[in-house]
């Protein structure tokens, strides 16, 4: 039986990303998802793999993990530079961000 997220959507089809050109370098993202999430030696926080490797590449995106879904979801609510994008994989509607409906 798959699990909704809390947006009714499959949360095993999201992935997040990171707007480096937004983020403030608070690290709140790595504060609530650290599997997920890492502050770089630039000050600036970038995704991570699976395999914990740190994505630099602009617009990088990494699948968010169903049990680190929520912790995902408040870095994005709680993000002071609105730079968290979390969309669904399947059409890459963003479902939690700045530019979710």
């Amino acid at each position: 039986m798959q699990q909704d997220a809390p947006n009714g959507g499959d949360a095993q089809d999201l992935e997040v990303w990171i707007d480096q050109d937004l983020c403030t370098g608070d690290g709140i993202c790595v504060q609530y998802a650290p599997e997920v999430f890492e502050l770089d030696i630039d000050g600036l926080a970038y995704v991570k793999s699976s395999d914990d490797e740190l994505l630099q590449d602009p617009g990088a995106t990494t699948p968010v993990p169903l049990p680190l879904l929520q912790d995902v979801v408040d870095s994005a609510k709680e993000c002071p530079g609105d730079c968290i994008h979390v969309r669904r994989v399947s059409d890459r509607v963003e479902v939690y961000g700045p530019e979710a409906a």
